[in-house]
């Protein structure tokens, strides 16, 4: 058992995680959990304070359409010292390459499942929740190549 399936899964989490782990085809929940954390945390990153906030609300509030799934809370940083950072700096500016491999390193994606197929998997389950408006605003934060995976997934 690794550190992070110490830690169980929240219940209202389940079917959104759910989706991202049958989507990537990955190996359990605690997987898709520990990637969509990551995933979150480099789009935040790339995303001016104002904007994370208000799909955090936005989370937060399609969880009428996937009751009891509260995605808005995984949308957040759990550290504290992360979150305190991000509100008071800038968006960071990186590539795609750099956003692929910030997953792949941070979130330590399976051996043989590519760091793509994780994005797109948390992307897809994330515009289920969001409004088209929204899901173009992020697309507007995005770098590159990930903006292109964001739109297909």
């Amino acid at each position: 058992m690794t550190d992070s399936q110490q830690v169980p899964v929240d219940e209202k989490f389940v079917p959104f995680l759910q989706k991202v782990q049958i989507q990537a085809g990955l190996p359990d929940i605690y997987d898709a959990r520990d990637i969509s954390v990551i995933v979150f945390r480099t789009m935040r990153d790339l995303m001016t304070t104002q904007a994370s906030n208000q799909v955090a609300s936005d989370l937060a509030s399609s969880s009428e359409k996937s009751d009891p799934d509260e995605i808005g809370e995984l949308w957040k940083d759990n550290n504290p010292l992360v979150a305190f950072l991000s509100k008071i700096r800038p968006p960071l500016i990186f590539d795609g390459d750099t956003f692929i491999f910030r997953v792949n390193q941070e979130a330590g994606v399976p051996k043989g499942i590519a760091p793509e197929t994780v994005i797109k998997a948390v992307f897809s389950a994330t515009k289920e929740e969001l409004s088209p408006e929204r899901v173009e605003e992020i697309a507007s934060f995005m770098p590159d190549k990930v903006k292109i995976m964001w739109n297909e997934a």
